[in-house]
């Protein structure tokens, strides 16, 4: 593991956090230092049970380590332990959890918008559709076959209709196919993906907003992984620029700073462009916002108690490293983008196998099949590469997609069937420069899996 700087960060702020409480009287916690020690040392045996995560070496599922600045801002501010569903629980964090999302707000041009932080991805959209439900009720909600499948659960939840619009050979929302869903005046929120889990895809958001005009929905957008690129918009293709270009004008947004934003799990953020939308969050308690006449989070969100660690390490990154265009984090993002696009390059060049027929990646997630027939083979042999790569260190992901974007042709068996392939999520700054060691370990994986099967 890398040397690690917040044991020494948080020496020094924890003694000016308790110099801030320095007048109260003294008291004696009811804690056993030694038996801790202990069991904190078995903890860290137990831990040892995990993928290294942190490393560059780890390049499969979209897990990306917190900053050290966040991590420390969140074990700092849970000395106190703040709660932000109220100024009661947590008066300062609620203040600078405002103020960071405030800043994500305005990474999408929004200046007024109503918005908090939520616990997950997952129940911001939650969020965002049960509002979409309030604003036009029993209408369908629709979203893309590469969507998160959360959507179609919640809806569930929310007892409105959903239905999967088919995506092209990109993995992108079908247009034609979407259009053909309005045609029959039911849809009432389209959901646009900007960044789909599996492969990232990108919808076309402008040309969707276009079909608002004609048959009018709401859009919102799950930028749940993907929302952060707004900010490199000339490394990306151009139609991912189109789509990101145009976010200001959805009327939802979600956006996870747990997945690119350098965030301890769990910290989603979920916004509305019309802050009037408030008015369906509005109850009463009779012991939860006495103290103050201020806006409290608690009134415009559906969680109750929400940690406010995860507002004060949020605050405390985006102190560090501002969300601007041209600043350290947007650069963190561009070398991610650029190792996807050295490693797809590689792989188009490289016989052995077959990356994602339409082009190169449009964020910074690649995926490959083998080169092998039957499909049948090639499946086989990307299991028996990701088992290899895990053997030298380096951790991959599988997926299964649709066989008719790969090529060459497979005859018969394209349409509904699928194929395993390998996935790559190079979200980390440092994979630009270990790339090269990267693609080592899968060579010789590789090498070794073929040699085996005869080939």
């Amino acid at each position: 593991m890398p040397s690690d700087p917040v044991p020494a960060l948080l020496t020094r702020a924890t003694e000016l956090l308790q110099q801030e409480f320095a007048s109260l009287p003294d008291f004696e916690l009811s804690a056993d230092p030694v038996a801790m020690a202990q069991i904190l040392e078995v903890t860290a045996q137990k831990l040892g049970d995990n993928y290294p995560y942190f490393h560059p070496l780890y390049a499969g599922q979209m897990l990306k380590p917190p900053h050290p600045v966040a991590r420390a801002a969140y074990a700092l501010a849970m000395s106190l332990n703040p709660n932000n569903h109220a100024r009661d629980g947590g008066r300062a964090s609620s203040e600078l959890e405002i103020e960071a999302v405030r800043g994500i707000a305005g990474m999408f041009g929004w200046p007024e918008f109503l918005g908090h932080l939520t616990s997950s991805g997952t129940i911001a959209n939650l969020e965002a559709l049960w509002v979409a439900g309030q604003v036009a009720p029993g209408k369908r909600i629709v979203g893309s076959a590469q969507a998160h499948y959360t959507h179609n659960r919640i809806s569930a939840v929310l007892k409105l209709g959903y239905s999967a619009i088919p995506a092209d050979h990109r993995g992108r929302m079908s247009l034609e196919a979407l259009e053909a869903e309005l045609r029959h005046g039911d849809v009432g929120t389209v959901v646009v993906t900007l960044g789909a889990t599996a492969i990232g895809a990108v919808d076309p958001l402008d040309q969707i907003l276009a079909l608002r005009e004609r048959y009018g929905f709401r859009v919102h957008v799950d930028a749940a992984y993907g929302g952060y690129f707004k900010l490199i918009p000339d490394a990306l293709d151009e139609p991912a620029r189109r789509a990101y270009a145009a976010v200001g004008q959805a009327d939802s947004i979600v956006v996870d700073p747990h997945k690119h934003g350098l965030q301890p799990y769990g910290c989603g953020c979920v916004l509305f462009r019309d802050p009037s939308v408030g008015r369906f969050y509005k109850h009463d308690s009779p012991y939860t916002y006495f103290t103050s006449k201020q806006l409290h989070l608690g009134e415009i969100s559906l969680e109750c108690s929400r940690a406010g660690a995860s507002a004060v390490a949020l605050w405390a990154t985006q102190q560090l490293l501002p969300l601007i265009p041209g600043g350290e984090f947007a650069r963190g993002l561009a070398q991610g983008r650029s190792a996807a696009l050295e490693l797809d390059r590689r792989l188009r060049a490289d016989s052995r196998f077959q990356p994602f027929c339409a082009g190169p990646p449009e964020l910074d997630i690649v995926v490959w099949k083998l080169n092998a027939e039957p499909p049948r083979r090639a499946s086989e042999l990307a299991k028996s590469t990701f088992e290899a790569c895990a053997v030298r260190d380096l951790h991959l992901a599988l997926v299964e997609l649709p066989l008719e974007w790969f090529q060459p042709a497979a005859g018969s068996e394209r349409g509904t069937a699928t194929v395993t392939c390998l996935r790559s999520v190079l979200m980390k700054p440092e994979h630009e420069a270990w790339l090269g060691r990267i693609w080592e370990r899968l060579d010789s994986a590789v090498t070794e899996v073929l040699k085996g099967q005869g080939k």
